[in-house]
């Protein structure tokens, strides 16, 4: 599958790039961002893939998170997607911004007109890390995931649905309940029908209920004045409960005066690449 370099830019000794190609899974031009680490000009190294959240494209964790210079430090690659297809010519895919273009939710649609694009689960856990491990210095047994909001959603239910997958996840102020949250419903409704138990599939919450594979250390951020958290759309607490009766580790840290937004992010991305790098440089 051919590669087309958008750009390259020197960060802290490595190389912070953007590719695009043609997905098979979304049936479109797709963009994804990686950083390459020092470490990767002679040996290969542990993967991070990081799911940006609603609205957002492949530009914004590379630009707002500071992850480089930790990701040097570590000798971690770190992989950023698009957070949806694009440019796709489904009528309504620009009418919301919680729907559609920029907001994908990490599922596979099985709704018309949306099943043929919106492909996203198997783009990130299945044709993005082939991709990767074809092109680039990456050691396919060592990966991990993050993300950030809608992105913290789809790094929590693909950790939990492929149980050792993943060497670890993290998460900064997940959608940790989709089913019972209005963004949630909304994307759901519309991607996989009204049969809420395709929609279980895709809840963290849900999922942690079922899970049973090697134990997996959840760390999640939670800043304490974001505004989605009072709308009651993260609904963290479910998450924490759940994992409590399942007896899953979650160090879950909620950050008082952080609000939604990437400096939210920048100020903890540090700690969780550490996370991240214990696991996949074991």
């Amino acid at each position: 599958m051919a590669l087309t370099q958008v750009s390259s830019n020197k960060c802290c000794g490595g190389f912070q790039k953007v590719f695009e190609h043609d997905s098979t899974e979304l049936k479109c031009r797709m963009k994804f961002a990686i950083y390459l680490p020092p470490k990767a000009e002679s040996e290969k190294c542990p993967v991070l893939y990081w799911l940006s959240g609603l609205t957002c494209t492949e530009q914004n964790f590379i630009t707002k998170a500071g992850s480089q210079q930790a990701a040097s430090e570590h000798g971690l690659i770190i992989v950023a997607p698009d957070t949806s297809p694009r440019g796709c010519n489904i009528e309504g895919e620009e009418e919301s911004w919680d729907f559609g273009t920029g907001a994908g939710f990490y599922v596979n649609a099985t709704e018309d007109p949306w099943k043929q694009n919106y492909r996203m689960y198997s783009y990130v856990t299945e044709e993005l890390p082939r991709l990767i491990s074809a092109h680039f210095p990456a050691d396919p047994e060592k990966m991990s995931i993050s993300g950030h909001s809608m992105g913290g959603h789809g790094a929590l239910i693909c950790a939990l649905s492929n149980p050792g997958k993943y060497k670890a996840v993290s998460a900064f102020a997940p959608i940790c309940n989709p089913m019972q949250c209005a963004w949630g419903q909304k994307a759901f409704a519309g991607y996989l029908g009204p049969d809420k138990s395709k929609w279980e599939t895709y809840d963290a919450t849900t999922l942690v209920g079922s899970y049973s594979g090697p134990q997996l250390d959840i760390l999640i951020d939670q800043g304490r004045d974001d505004q989605f958290l009072s709308a009651g759309q993260l609904l963290p607490d479910n998450l924490i409960a759940a994992c409590t009766e399942k007896k899953i580790p979650v160090v879950f840290r909620l950050q008082q005066g952080y609000d939604h937004s990437y400096f939210f992010v920048f100020s903890f991305i540090n700690d969780h690449i550490k996370h991240h790098a214990k696991y996949l440089n074991a």
